[in-house]
């Protein structure tokens, strides 16, 4: 029996997930308690439940919240998308999904800044107006062949998008009208740029779009002349600006929104590989079925030809071959002897004709005396002292008396 050795030391217990998870949870909670923080919320969600669920971010971080029923009931005003709010409350932590959110106790506003109060105020106005309304909406084309596209020419989101049509659908034709997209005049050539696909009506599908920013960057595409433009516009048309979390009133009155400009491309034509797959799965399972069905054909026949019913088909379709022989000939027989008769009645009738000819006793030598256009029959009929004529075969002599 091997001694223990006395002198080596227990090895370190390595916490599991649980464990470790449970610690964080104990130093968050307890190191954020009462707190405040001051940002804009995004995408607020009321529950069945009466909890509102909503992301509080700035420009480079987003922190989750909630605030449950208790709290909603006693906020004093409605929590909207892009408000800026201070909130006190609690970090906690979720272990099952090992992720923490910010509990809210109470919130008041912070402030609206005047760009946000002027985009909810057209949001307003053209909504009451009716430019959101799905009913005005246009279907975008199955499979779009040429791509008109509004934005700066030396913008990101262009290259986005043109990289993602080379890859997703190469056999896309990209027409591309400058405009910037930030700053005074920027409206006005977005504007310039949705009139021009419009006058021409030379593209499938139009796209206006740019990268990301602040609100003051994005603001050229909550501008009402480009709202009207865009709902004016007879093509179908495409807002693809900023980011996700970004909405511009452009955004409502386009036909489709994409969150990005590259989610543009995704939306429009399929993947180009994708395509490919399926036609090749199509082609077998249609060359299999094909394939299937001759082989099922070939043996039924196969097996018709070895049954008594084939035979017995086969002796009835040769009879009545001989039948259809049998009544062709008949048929010739009767049709030969109606034409003999038909030709001996002809004969018969055309001697009774020449028998009636009024002209057959001339041709054999004969003449008429006419007076007063009449043809003297009878002696008595003669009236020697007006003018007559006789007619011969070949002629007519004219007499004034007899």
């Amino acid at each position: 029996m091997q001694a223990p050795d006395l002198f080596s030391q227990p090895a370190p217990k390595v916490p599991g997930v649980t464990e470790l998870t449970m610690l964080i949870k104990d130093l968050l909670e307890a190191s954020f308690q009462d707190t405040q923080v001051e940002g804009e919320v995004s995408k607020p969600q009321l529950s069945s439940a009466g909890h509102i669920y909503f992301t509080l971010k700035d420009d480079r971080a987003q922190l989750p919240c909630v605030m449950w029923r208790s709290t909603v009931q006693r906020l004093g005003f409605q929590l909207a998308h892009g408000q800026q709010v201070t909130l006190t409350g609690d970090v906690q932590v979720y272990a099952p999904h090992g992720r923490y959110q910010f509990i809210v106790r109470t919130a008041k506003q912070a402030g609206i800044g005047a760009l946000q109060q002027a985009f909810e105020r057209l949001k307003q106005k053209l909504q009451a107006e009716g430019l959101f309304h799905p009913s005005h909406k246009k279907k975008m084309p199955k499979l779009p062949r040429t791509i008109g596209i509004v934005t700066s020419a030396q913008g990101a989101a262009l290259q986005d998008i043109i990289a993602t049509f080379r890859k997703r659908f190469p056999l896309a034709r990209l027409l591309v009208h400058h405009a910037a997209v930030q700053g005074v005049q920027a409206a006005g050539e977005i504007v310039k740029g949705i009139e021009w696909f419009s006058a021409r009506g030379n593209v499938d599908v139009l796209i206006i779009t740019r990268g990301g920013g602040s609100l003051e960057d994005l603001w050229p595409f909550n501008e009402e002349i480009v709202a009207r433009a865009l709902f004016k516009c007879p093509i179908p048309t495409v807002s693809a600006v900023g980011h996700e979390t970004d909405f511009t009133i452009a955004d409502f009155v386009a036909d489709l929104r994409a969150a990005t400009p590259t989610q543009a491309v995704a939306l429009l034509v399929p993947d180009i590989n994708d395509l490919r797959y399926t036609l090749d799965m199509q082609h077998e399972k249609l060359h299999r079925s094909i394939t299937q069905r001759l082989e099922k054909l070939r043996n039924h026949v196969v097996s018709l030809g070895r049954t008594h019913a084939l035979h017995a088909v086969m002796d009835k379709v040769k009879r009545q071959r001989a039948q259809i022989a049998h009544l062709k000939s008949r048929a010739a027989s009767l049709t030969e002897m109606r034409l003999l008769r038909s030709a001996s009645q002809f004969e018969k009738l055309n001697a009774r004709l020449r028998e009636l000819n009024p002209n057959t006793a001339l041709e054999q030598g004969y003449s008429r005396i006419w007076q007063d256009g009449c043809w003297i029959k009878q002696a008595a009929q003669f009236d020697p002292e007006k003018a007559l004529e006789i007619e011969w075969i070949d002629g007519q002599v004219q007499k004034d008396t007899f």
